[in-house]
């Protein structure tokens, strides 16, 4: 098959991609098969499909947890093709066609361009995407239970996923199908469909779950419509050759891609939007979060009851363990020596200063900063990445682990952590972390009474030195998944 215009490539491209499990920090993802089906846009019928298996170019990478996850071990690809014995055949399949798919904007598409600029061949281009997941998020909602592909499949008596690319992909359309198929049913009768009628007898929800659920969804993030002028300017963004006179029942579904951790504020009401939900579970769990540690911070003294100095964790001491949460779910808690982990590390240096780039559901930043992270400090969250991690995967859970310390290319003497300020839901402080200021010996409390970032700007200027106390919190948000380091107390030296 070769490549045509973008009239003549309609059909839907909906692929998967099964990689291996990175074990530590900086280690990358590598392929290890590859599924596809062409799927006509207005029968929605399969036309094509195609699957391999791929041998990475370090058999190494293929970990025992790699295994756990999909079952491809290395004997099963050492006699397969490398990736640029097949990207030619993967390049034609996927270019200038829609791309489909459960969580691709933020996996298998970054998966497929690092695997195209590791063997230096330019990456296909989408003609538009359709992410199941962030769609059916917003449109189908938590009826289900999460929205895991397993867990939509198991609802819908679609049977089990097995993690493997070209039965994924097959299940992936059958969901759609019957989520659209519900939608359309409900939107005919919506006054007699209400919220209560959404759930079946059969749905899993977090309040039925086991202990061993992953504590998966917590935070649902919606789709905005993008400006025609961003659509123009990012062809990942937006479908091209598109009719003007009608609108495509399949385009009308394409996402955009939005950045990794934006949630965007929807000014309008969907009878399936699920921020009101997510308000609430995330307040729930900030709520607990500084409540468990309030009686921690003392009101302006140096003591740091509760805080662990790195120096004082004991590695081998660390573990993970299960602890109820929103409504009986289920979330990652780290302890030291049986008592929940949280740290106090002094004079940490502010790297880079706060950040309003992320939104809430109501349209308030999301407020963080950036410190250099020394040794010491590194090598606990380092340990506590790894125990968190391997729970998580021991759980079922497959999201996206994201290494708390951020380490990038050029620094690795400089390795950085980023600090979460969260907002509190009442109260006089419209901050969930304390703030003193430290001149000469002195301490003053800071008090705001108003939430107001840019007045906090001035106060973590680069350079400048924090202590800090902070609480450890593992995630696991819409398959990204990992450690968030939460400020409950800040000291702030003057410069």
């Amino acid at each position: 098959m070769s490549s045509s215009s973008g009239e003549e490539r309609s059909e839907i491209a909906f692929f998967d991609v099964e990689t291996t499990v990175p074990t530590r920090p900086g280690q990358r993802f590598a392929l290890l098969e590859f599924g596809a089906i062409l799927v006509c846009p207005r029968k929605l019928v399969e036309l094509q499909s195609y699957s391999t298996l791929v041998k990475p170019a370090d058999l190494s990478l293929i970990s025992s947890l790699s295994v756990r996850c999909n079952g491809i071990t290395p004997d099963a690809v050492v006699s397969a093709p490398t990736f640029l014995q097949l990207s030619d055949r993967i390049y034609d399949l996927l270019h200038g066609r829609i791309w489909a798919g459960h969580n691709i904007l933020r996996f298998d598409c970054a998966r497929i361009r690092e695997a195209f600029a590791e063997i230096g061949k330019p990456a296909p281009e989408p003609k538009g995407t359709i992410d199941s997941l962030q769609l059916l998020t917003q449109k189908f909602g938590r009826r289900a239970g999460d929205m895991k592909m397993a867990t939509l499949a198991t609802y819908f008596g679609l049977g089990q996923q097995t993690h493997r690319s070209l039965d994924d992909v097959r299940m992936n359309l059958e969901v759609v199908k019957y989520c659209a198929t519900v939608l359309f049913l409900e939107s005919s009768l919506p006054d007699i469909f209400t919220a209560n009628s959404w759930v079946s007898p059969n749905a899993t929800t977090r309040s039925r779950s086991s202990v061993k659920s992953p504590p998966e969804g917590v935070s649902l993030k919606l789709n905005t419509p993008p400006s025609s002028s961003k659509l123009n300017d990012d062809p990942m963004l937006s479908p091209t050759n598109q009719e003007p006179e009608e609108k495509h029942p399949i385009l009308s579904l394409l996402t955009r891609i939005t950045a990794e951790d934006v949630e965007p504020n929807t000014a309008q009401r969907d009878p399936f939007d699920m921020g009101q939900l997510s308000n609430e579970m995330e307040e729930s769990y900030e709520t607990s979060s500084t409540e468990s540690s309030a009686a921690a911070v003392s009101d302006g003294s140096s003591d740091s009851a509760g805080f662990l100095d790195p120096d004082e964790v004991l590695i081998s001491s660390i573990s993970a363990s299960f602890v109820t949460f929103f409504r009986g779910s289920q979330r990652i808690q780290l302890l030291h020596e049986g008592f929940i982990l949280r740290l106090s590390c002094s004079r940490l240096k502010v790297r880079f200063g706060i950040s309003t780039k992320f939104l809430d559901h109501a349209g308030r930043p999301r407020l963080n900063f950036v410190a250099n992270a020394p040794p010491n400090l590194c090598k606990v969250l380092d340990a506590c990445d790894g125990i968190a991690q391997k729970l998580s995967l021991d759980s079922g859970s497959n999201s996206e682990w994201r290494p708390v310390v951020i380490r990038k290319n050029g620094f690795v003497n400089y390795p950085t952590v980023r600090l979460h300020i969260p907002n509190t839901i009442s109260g006089d402080n419209p901050y969930g972390t304390e703030m003193y200021q430290k001149d000469s010996g002195s301490m003053q409390k800071l008090v705001f009474s108003k939430y107001d970032p840019a007045e906090l700007d001035p106060l973590f200027t680069p350079g400048t030195f924090v202590d800090a106390f902070f609480s450890i919190d593992p995630y696991d948000y819409q398959q990204n998944a990992g450690i968030r380091l939460v400020a409950k107390k800040l000291i702030i030296h003057s410069n």
